[in-house]
């Protein structure tokens, strides 16, 4: 056999869909027909109650129950949902990060109800807090007891869950919050030594080799396929650093970089979202053309993911992606076909350096615990500078801002828009199942297993999962275990990166927009101010902060509080603040139902100022939110910032009689 050629064909990659919503019981329906159908392992969604430590019947948990994952409360629901499913056969990835320890939990009960023991359960939680706190919002707690968290559930899974890998570092929100390939090796990694340094403190020095060897991480891989894949070989070179330098790993197999990956949502556009299927196989190839930095996992977002929720069918079109490409093509059949190649060796030692720099910068401002404001008003940065990219057409993205002119879109078309539409019911029937939950388990149990977990929480020195455990199986749900967590720990709101974020560089556009806010603001008599809003529990607040800066940089007083509020705080903060016009921004699908509750609040109160509407929402829904009152409504294809603002500052010129501009 040639040397350039392999003895045998690799196996290919795991194959996984990120998947579940609206029950337990449909999500199960939907794992067994995606494994039938060839996937090879689960990625579980859950909804954002879930992710985010509420029950269902939370005033924040309103309209988001089972719209972007699973609602799982309790050991029944993770019974029901793993139903049929040999979990010591399956490898099962679950998106969690701030509630991980109570989903591992849940999923350690659930198997032993199966008859399997912990010791073969396979599979990793994501775990990641850092990143939460820098670009997805899911968090809970505040740092300090959050790495502690994490370092309790390595510590526990290291020796009583082996095959488990307890943290999944994701890099891939990074991406998708702006991150450059040079910010999203470094802060991962970053946020990695963070881990091993908690960990550290919490297990034998002899058992440092095995910690290393089980953490993993999920990347993101954008269009730039060829720098995508220089960026994963970085990762690996520079992990490997770290594992020797750092906690003295020697087996070459400990030090394995190991991650799985979710290619770009970032990119994926409601204009055209046929374009959304090549940018998907494009991606693909940036994780699996090189053998020497393969991805062990693949899921693949499907086409629609910009318009809302996935059906099964597209969902199959994912996997079929990864089924063509591995089955089909020759991929596995050769070495590393960049080996030795002046343009990859290139390419990695440049963002290899750069990555260095960026960890020395993080290292600097004393880790990446305490780096989370720096590290977060870089990425909001680094997101504006795309956008302005994008917006100048320096950037091209086919269909958006080059080649928009098109035929309408036929996948796009028919009754369901080409989306799945949870059923409004979901939420009230799952209101009405915990609370049978509740009747009919045993209280002392519950109060017992509360007070067990709030003095393991109490006390630094003890491991929080074992009491974790306990409070699973003795039917204590989601948002309980995580309350009596927020006694022992309190809460937090992390920073938006917004007031840090660098001013824009003016254009002509830009100066022409603050000229216009400065002739608005006098024809109101005070500066024209727009409050900023994330009502819900949509962690997702790229596009609201972008939105803030460039306000901000227009010349408007701008009120931004972050994410993860009710409609009657923001509501409470329009009255109080006076502002002239009200931006709401949700991407999580509760729009129907928090935005006219919220106008409804606003109007009760006497705020009369606009309402504008930002995020994933289908074409259906536009015209219901604008009998509700809002006054406009911006998707993902309305990418260019300059004309959402000129039309913000034009609408509160007409609701305040300010006349047009000579």
């Amino acid at each position: 056999m040639s040397d350039h050629r392999l003895p045998e064909r690799d196996r290919p990659w795991m194959m996984r869909t990120y998947a579940g919503h609206s029950t337990a019981k449909k999500s199960n329906e939907l794992y067994r027909g995606n494994l039938a159908m060839g996937q090879t392992g689960l990625s579980v969604a859950f909804d954002l109650p879930t992710q985010t430590g509420y029950d269902a019947d939370h005033e924040l948990a309103r309209g988001e129950v089972g719209k972007v994952g699973v609602p799982v409360a309790h050991r029944g629901d993770m019974a029901a949902l793993m139903d049929g499913i040999p979990l010591d056969e399956m490898n099962t990835s679950m998106t969690i990060n701030a509630t991980a320890a109570w989903l591992l939990g849940l999923y350690i009960v659930a198997a032993q109800e199966q008859g399997v023991e912990a010791g073969a359960l396979q599979g990793t939680t994501q775990n990641d807090i850092i990143k939460e706190f820098l670009a997805r919002g899911t968090y809970a707690f505040p740092p300090a007891p959050s790495m502690r968290l994490i370092a309790d559930m390595v510590a526990y899974t290291v020796t009583e869950v082996p095959k488990w890998n307890p943290i999944n570092i994701c890099s891939y929100h990074l991406q998708e919050a702006g991150a450059t390939p040079v910010q999203e090796i470094a802060y991962a990694l970053s946020n990695g030594i963070a881990v091993l340094d908690a960990v550290r403190e919490r297990v034998e020095p002899s058992l440092m080799g095995k910690v290393f060897s089980r953490m993993s991480f999920f990347v993101n891989a954008g269009v730039r396929f060829v720098e995508e894949h220089a960026k994963l070989r970085a990762m690996g070179r520079l992990w490997e650093e770290v594992g020797r330098t750092r906690y003295g790993v020697e087996d070459p197999k400990q030090l394995r970089f190991r991650y799985g990956v979710q290619v770009n949502s970032l990119g994926l556009t409601e204009n055209q979202p046929e374009n959304n299927v090549q940018r998907i196989v494009l991606e693909t190839l940036g994780v699996t053309l090189g053998r020497d930095a393969r991805a062990r996992a693949i899921q693949l977002p499907a086409w629609n993911e910009a318009l809302g929720l996935p059906r099964p069918w597209d969902q199959q079109w994912s996997l079929r992606i990864q089924q063509v490409l591995a089955y089909e093509t020759d991929l596995l059949e050769y070495p590393d076909i960049f080996e030795g190649s002046r343009v990859m060796d290139g390419l990695v030692d440049e963002l290899a350096r750069g990555a260095r720099a960026e960890m020395a910068v993080v290292d600097e401002h004393g880790g990446a615990v305490e780096a989370v404001a720096y590290m977060k008003a870089a990425l909001v940065d680094s997101h504006r500078e795309r956008l302005g990219r994008i917006e100048s057409g320096e950037q091209v993205v086919v269909g958006i801002n080059r080649y928009a002119d098109s035929e309408p879109s036929p996948m796009a078309e028919g009754e369901d828009g080409g989306i799945l539409t949870v059923d409004p019911g979901v939420e009230a029937g799952q209101r009405e199942e915990l609370a049978r939950w509740r009747t009919q388990r045993d209280d002392a149990a519950v109060a017992q297993a509360l007070d067990g977990l709030r003095r393991a929480a109490a006390d630094d020195t003890e491991n929080i999962m074992p009491a974790t455990i306990e409070a699973a199986r003795a039917g204590v749900t989601t948002g309980e275990w995580a309350h009596a967590l927020r006694d022992a720990f309190g809460e937090y709101r992390a920073p938006t990166g917004v007031g840090e974020a660098a001013a824009s560089v003016p254009s002509q556009d830009m100066e022409r927009l603050r000229d216009e806010v400065e002739r608005v603001s006098e024809g109101l008599g005070r500066r024209l101010k727009i409050l900023v809003g994330k009502p819900g529990l949509d962690g997702h607040s790229n596009g609201a902060e972008q939105i803030a800066v460039r306000a901000r940089d227009l010349g408007m007083d701008v009120v931004y509080e972050g994410i993860r509020l009710t409609p009657s705080q923001i509501v409470a903060s329009a009255l109080q603040e006076g502002v002239h016009v009200v931006g709401l921004s949700i991407l999580s699908g509760s729009h129907r139902e928090l935005i006219p509750d919220l106008i409804a609040g606003l109007r009760e109160a006497g705020v009369e100022a606009p309402v504008v509407v930002g995020g994933i929402i289908p074409e259906a829904d536009v015209a219901p939110l604008r009998e509700a009152g809002v006054a406009a409504v911006y998707t993902p294809k309305d990418f260019d910032m300059g004309v959402i603002m000129g039309d913000i500052v034009a609408l509160v010129a007409q609701r305040n009689g300010v006349g047009a501009s000579a």
